[in-house]
Order: C-alpha cells, then structure tokens, then sequence
C-alpha cells in the first residue's frame, strides 16, 4: 500500500530556512521567504530554494532531487511547489493547466485600482498583453503586439488605508512579473516594488506574497490546496504603522500544515474557460498569432468542473 501524506514540522528562521506545508511521495510544497531565489540564475552559486528543497529530500532519498515545477520571483514569498521526481514533473508540466485550479495572491499597493468610469474599484479583471524587454523587466504593451502574451488576473479589494489597498489576486496566466507590471500599469505599483515604480516601501520587502495554490496531485488522489496567510507587515501599513524592522523576518508569524474551511480567502467571481496559455512562471507560451513547439496549441482537454 502506497504510504499517505507526510506533513514535515515547522523550519521557521531566515532567509535560508523555510517552513515544508505539504509533502507526500511526489510533490513536496514550501512557504518561499522573500530574498530567496527559486533558483540561482546560471553560473552563480548564490543559495536558492531549489537548494534547500533538494537537501531536505535527499535526508530520506541520497540521490534525490527536487524539481522545479513554477517559480516565485525572488522577493515574492509564498506558496511553492517542487516535484520530487522526474516522473512527477513530468506529469505536473505535461498538463499543468489542466492541473493547477488556483493560484492566488496577495499585494500591498499603492493608491486605489480605478474602474472605468475612474473611480476606485472593488473588483475587476486586468486583461494586458506583456512584453519581455530582458530577463529582469517586463512591459505592458497594445493587444497584439509582435512576441507578446496575454496576461490576466482577477483582483478584489479587500482592505484599504493610508495610501495603500490590500489586493486579493488570482491568476489566469503565469506570465513573467505579471502581478507587478499589470498592478504598475493601472497606476497602482505593489509596494516596496522599486522597478516597477514603488515609491513606498512599509515592510522593508516587496510586498507581494503567494496566499494559495490548489491542484490535481499528479498521479490521483484528488486535489491538493495548500496555503499560507499573508504577513501580517501588509495589513499593518493600512493603519500606519507599516515599517521595516531591523533583523525581523516578515514571514515569522505562521501557518497550518492543512488548511481548514476557516483560514481560506472568499471565492473569487468563476473564472473564464479561456485560460489564455497559462503556465507556470511565465515559461513556454503561444505566443501572439504564433504556436511554438511543443506548446500542444489547440490540443488541451477542457478544464475539469467540480
């Protein structure tokens, strides 16, 4: 008989220890500080979560290895999941749209997300196309454009004060810097986000934090949700009182193993069936007008309703 669901008990610290949510014989899930890169960028022996994750394997398995799967940029922190394996990545890639039901976030911003009609908005959809200038930055452009990809993500507010609006977020599509160009373009930068036009930065950290993922396990068992409540820096600048603190650790305060009914974020409004070539942390996509390699453009299944 296959053995269930290991729950690892709680690694809390800094930058390089991070706490295990979920992990069972193929995919293990991590709370991601902010600082830490998912992975090191080539050439560079900077310490990432890729590293921590395949240590912590390789405890139970020597020749183990974690697997990326998605990324988190290296100040986002939050919710992550790694393969365990290769057949599990596998698996998780070949059909990670159809996996994945979830994704959600959130963001401290600045000012307050305009309607239509130009006055603040509760809720909407920000529908862009994004355009890749390098590796680091990434620009909102007109529909359409040459190498460009869509990008959309559903948002709520769900709290506002002192300049700044707490924003639910879930995402349609897992385009590079997506959460933070769209959030920029509509004149609403997330804070701490200097690239991107911040001018505020109350937590001393980019405060952008990955609440939630829910998908299929990859070889059955039904779906998975793990999450990881926001840091209690975002709402305090609502009031505030939001301010960087010398050798304090903003992911501190924290989270449930599993979570129960209560601690989940309201449901957002159903999402589109289009959803728009999403994959994992801005990877490989059709492109505008244009279907890639190995994207399987037009062969998805539909997405699974329950």
């Amino acid at each position: 008989m296959r053995p269930g669901p290991r729950k690892s008990g709680p690694r809390k610290g800094g930058r390089d220890r991070v706490e295990f949510l979920y992990e069972d014989d193929d995919i293990v899930a991590v709370d991601k500080p902010s600082g830490l890169p998912t992975i090191s960028p080539e050439g560079s022996r900077t310490k990432s979560l890729y590293d921590i994750v395949t240590a912590h394997i390789q405890r139970r398995n020597p020749k183990g290895r974690a697997a990326v799967v998605h990324r988190l940029d290296r100040d986002t922190s939050g919710v992550i999941v790694f393969a365990k394996n290769a057949r599990a990545k596998t698996a998780l890639m070949s059909s990670w749209n159809e996996s994945v039901d979830e994704r959600r976030y959130v963001a401290l911003v600045e000012g307050a997300l305009p309607s239509a009609e130009g006055a603040p908005s509760a809720e909407g959809v920000l529908d862009t196309w994004l355009s890749e200038v390098d590796p680091y930055r990434v620009h909102q452009v007109p529909a359409g454009t040459r190498g460009a990809l869509r990008a959309v993500t559903r948002y709520r507010v769900l709290a506002q004060g002192d300049g700044f609006s707490l924003v639910e977020l879930s995402l349609e599509t897992g385009r590079r810097h997506q959460i933070r160009v769209q959030l920029a373009a509509a004149g609403c930068p997330v804070a701490g986000d200097e690239r991107y036009g911040s001018r505020r930065n109350p937590a001393g950290r980019l405060c952008l934090h990955a609440v939630a993922i829910e998908l299929e396990r990859p070889f059955g068992g039904g779906p998975l949700r793990v999450e990881s409540p926001a840091p209690a820096e975002f709402r305090a600048a609502l009031r505030g009182t939001g301010r960087p603190i010398a050798g304090r650790d903003p992911e501190k305060s924290h989270k449930p193993h599993a979570p129960s009914p209560h601690q989940r974020q309201p449901e957002l409004p159903r999402r589109p069936e289009d959803r728009s070539q999403a994959w994992p942390g801005g990877g490989p996509a059709t492109r505008a007008g244009n279907s890639g390699p190995g994207e399987d453009a037009g062969k998805r299944k539909p997405k699974r309703h329950r």
